[in-house]
C-alpha cells in the first residue's frame, strides 16, 4: 500500500505540529501484550507522541481495538501481512512528515521511566547519529545482546550455522563476547525490537527492506545506515523490558523458515555477484541443514 493510498483512507496523522516522535509497532495477535506497552509510554517521555499500531493479521484482529481503547493509538490495517519491516514501513507512511523521530518497538515491550526521552536527548546531541538503541533486558533481568557489529564472513557463517545448535562454538562466543552493554558506544546494527531512528536517516535509506519478512531487517537497516554515513549508537542509560517472542511462539515452525530465508537474503545482499556465488551456495546448504535440525528438535 502506497503512502497516497493511506492518505486517501484517512490513516495519516493530523496531530498538532508539536508532535516530534512517532511510535510504530506491529501487532500479529498481540492485543493482550500491547496493553503493557501502551501503559508504559506516558512515563517514558515528556514529548507529545503519535502512536501507530499496524495490524498484520489477515482479516484483522478483532481484539486489537478493545486493547487500544482509552489510548490515542491509531490502527493501520495490513491484512496482506507484509512482515515486520513492511508493517513498520506502512505505519511510518502514515506519520506526519514533520515528525523528526521514529520509535520502532515490539508490542511486548515495557518502556522504563524516561527511556524514550533519554534516547532523544542523546540523538539530539549529535547530528551524525541515525539510530539509537536502549539496553534491552528480559523478564529475569538478563541483558539481551541488542547492539552488535556487522559480522565478518567467517564469524557470521559460524554463528549463523551453529549459534542455536552448539551455543558454545567459538564463533558464537566471539560474536557475543566483544559486546559491552554498560557503555554508550557505536554498533554496526541495533535490535529492531526497540530502536529510535532519525526520520531523515530512515527516509534517506528507504526504511526497512520489506523483502525481509522477519529477521535480519534490523541488521540490514543498520548496515545501510552505516554505508550512508549515519551512526548506530547503543545507549545503556535508556532501558526497556522485553517479553520476547510473543507472536513468533505462536507460529514457531514458520518463523524458523522465515529466519533461514532472511539469512540467505542477507548474505545475498552483503555478498552479491558471481564471485561470491560459492559462498552463497555453501551458506544456503548449511542453512538448509540447520533448518532440518531445528525442525526435528521441535
Amino acid at each position: 500500500m502506497t503512502p497516497s493510498e493511506l492518505v486517501s483512507m484517512g490513516c495519516v496523522s493530523s496531530l498538532n505540529p508539536a508532535t516530534s516522535i512517532g511510535i510504530v509497532t506491529v501487532s500479529f495477535r498481540s492485543s493482550d501484550a500491547i496493553r503493557n506497552l501502551l501503559a508504559s509510554i506516558p512515563g517514558s517521555t515528556s514529548h507529545p507522541v503519535d502512536v501507530v499500531v499496524v495490524d498484520n493479521v489477515p482479516g484483522g484482529d478483532e481484539q486489537l481495538a478493545a486493547a487500544l481503547r482509552g489510548s490515542t493509538a491509531r490502527i493501520v490495517r495490513r491484512p496482506d501481512n507484509p512482515g515486520y519491516g513492511g508493517g513498520i514501513n506502512a505505519g511510518v507512511a502514515t506519520l506526519n512528515p514533520d515528525i523528526d523521530w521514529i520509535f520502532v518497538v515490539n508490542p511486548d515491550l515495557r518502556l522504563d521511566s524516561g527511556s524514550l526521552d533519554e534516547l532523544v536527548r542523546v540523538g539530539k546531541g549529535d547530528s551524525t547519529i541515525g539510530a539509537l538503541g536502549p539496553r534491552i533486558r528480559d523478564q529475569n533481568g538478563t541483558v539481551y545482546p541488542s547492539a552488535r557489529a556487522i559480522p565478518s564472513l567467517r564469524l557470521g557463517i559460524g554463528h549463523a550455522l551453529l549459534g542455536d545448535l552448539a551455543p558454545a562454538n567459538p564463533w558464537t562466543r566471539r560474536y557475543h563476547a566483544a559486546a559491552d552493554y554498560a557503555t554508550e558506544r557505536d554498533a554496526g546494527w541495533l535490535s529492531g525490537a526497540c530502536i529510535l531512528v532519525r526520520r531523515a536517516a530512515f527516509d534517506g535509506v528507504g526504511g526497512f527492506d520489506d523483502g525481509f519478512f522477519m529477521y535480519f531487517e534490523d541488521v540490514d537497516l543498520g548496515f545501510r545506515l552505516g554505508l550512508s554515513g549515519w551512526r548506530n549508537v547503543f545507549v545503556p542509560s535508556a532501558s526497556v523490558e522485553h517479553e520476547g517472542g510473543h507472536s513468533t511462539r505462536q507460529h514457531s515452525t514458520s518463523m524458523i523458515d522465515a529466519h533461514h530465508v532472511s539469512a540467505r537474503r542477507w548474505v545475498g545482499k552483503r555478498y552479491p555477484g558471481i564471485a561470491w556465488w560459492p559462498v552463497r551456495f555453501i551458506v544456503a546448504v548449511g542453512l538448509r541443514i540447520r533448518k532440518s535440525a531445528k525442525t526435528r528438535q521441535r
